[in-house]
């Protein structure tokens, strides 16, 4: 019962005594009106009050940040009594909450929607729907939480890149260095007595010291990734507020470069040093890419460790990887170290700085970790707010770091 119901059901209680004490026969129908409507209006409510089912429906294909989506909201319930007035609640994310009536649509059924205008990028859960039921004359209301597990995937703004800042990523057709390994490796799989006339290079030490006679290794084929990229998501290095901060225009390039790379048909690994360091392998345009797309549009700056953690295990995806691309907001001299460690290896790598002052409004400064890059021949790109990723990727950003 509202506040409004109270005061009508008081207002009707005084006339029935007033009719009473005064012997009013006109105020007797008038004084049943108003005590009755209160408790009938608070059934009419309470009957109501079915479980109902939520369901959303919006444009399901690829939603890209800074659009614009019409979320159509729809209750059914089991026909009976008609349902009084209904608004609904509804939370979406970090997206702030909407209001909206939910008119009658059918046969038990009602509905209403809203826009979300320039979404940004990321996975925004759904919060459980508070339905507030009232009569037409708010007397009475009632609500309900109603939960339907669902989330609206905003996928990156991604740029076709058709050339890149760094060689050996294009294959033959595009007239650039060719790959001279073939994109696989060898597992050790098991260990076997030596046979006359292998080469010794293949014996297995340790089970031959412990086994008293030679022993070698059986390795198998086993194929390698040929670029991996590797999306730095370090908290401390984040400027700017999304969709504008530094490590959303990380995500995009890293989705760039992906993209690249997997049009031109090439195994390719996606990395995240994020809390939950999600790795996907690529190989196709198809449910790979579409989970690749996913793990970019939720990544969160949460990494707890930083990026050259995942560059010291020899058997981590980074590492096994013919060519590696890191994207990060933060130079440090231990991950300097490890791409030094990885160039001296004649491994292809290169890196795209984000930098994150340029999103904070900061004047850009010299990076002498950079330069260190740049000398060993390691090719570097640098974005800047507001900079065109088609530009500064395509190999402008090494020329700046010299002038940075």
């Amino acid at each position: 019962m509202t506040a409004r119901g109270r005061a009508v059901l008081g207002l009707g209680i005084l006339c029935w005594v007033v009719a009473i004490v005064f012997g009013s026969p006109a105020l007797y129908p008038v004084a049943a009106g108003l005590v009755l409507v209160v408790p009938l209006s608070v059934a009419w409510v309470r009957i109501t009050l079915r479980q109902p089912q939520i369901k959303r429906r919006w444009r399901h294909e690829d939603l890209v940040e800074r659009e614009d989506v019409r979320i159509q909201l729809e209750l059914e319930r089991e026909p009976g009594v008609p349902l009084p007035n209904v608004v609904a609640h509804e939370h979406v994310g970090r997206l702030g909450e909407e209001v909206l009536e939910l008119r009658p649509h059918g046969r038990g059924r009602h509905w209403g929607s809203y826009h979300l205008r320039d979404v940004p990028r990321g996975r925004h859960r759904f919060e459980p729907v508070r339905l507030a039921i009232s009569d037409p004359f708010g007397l009475a209301e009632a609500d309900l939480s109603v939960e339907d597990e669902q989330a609206l995937v905003v996928y990156p703004r991604l740029t076709e890149l058709e050339r890149l800042f760094f060689d050996g990523g294009a294959g033959p057709e595009h007239g650039r260095q060719l790959l001279l390994r073939r994109p696989v490796g060898f597992d050790l799989h098991s260990v076997r007595d030596y046979q006359q006339g292998e080469s010794l290079r293949r014996v297995h030490w340790p089970s031959t010291a412990r086994r008293g006679s030679l022993m070698v290794k059986e390795l198998e084929d086993a194929p390698r990734d040929e670029v991996a990229v590797l999306l730095d998501g370090d908290p401390a290095a984040v400027a700017g507020s999304p969709p504008d901060s530094s490590f959303d225009a990380a995500v995009r390039v890293a989705g760039s470069v992906l993209f690249a790379h997997v049009r031109r048909g090439r195994r390719c690994t996606l990395v995240l040093n994020t809390a939950g360091r999600d790795v996907q392998s690529v190989s196709a345009d198809g449910p790979e890419w579409q989970r690749a797309l996913e793990l970019l549009a939720a990544a969160e700056p949460d990494a707890r460790s930083p990026v050259a953690a995942l560059l010291r295990s020899a058997d981590g995806p980074s590492a096994r990887s013919l060519e590696l691309v890191v994207v990060t907001s933060r130079v440090e001299r231990s991950l300097v170290d490890r791409l030094l460690e990885r160039a001296l290896t004649r491994r292809p790598v290169a890196l795209v700085h984000v930098e994150a002052a340029s999103f904070a409004g900061r004047g850009s400064r010299p990076e002498p970790d950079l330069l260190r890059l740049q000398a060993a021949g390691v090719p570097i790109a640098v974005v800047r707010h507001g900079d065109d990723l088609a530009t500064a990727l395509h190999g402008a950003g090494a020329a700046e770091v010299a002038r940075a």
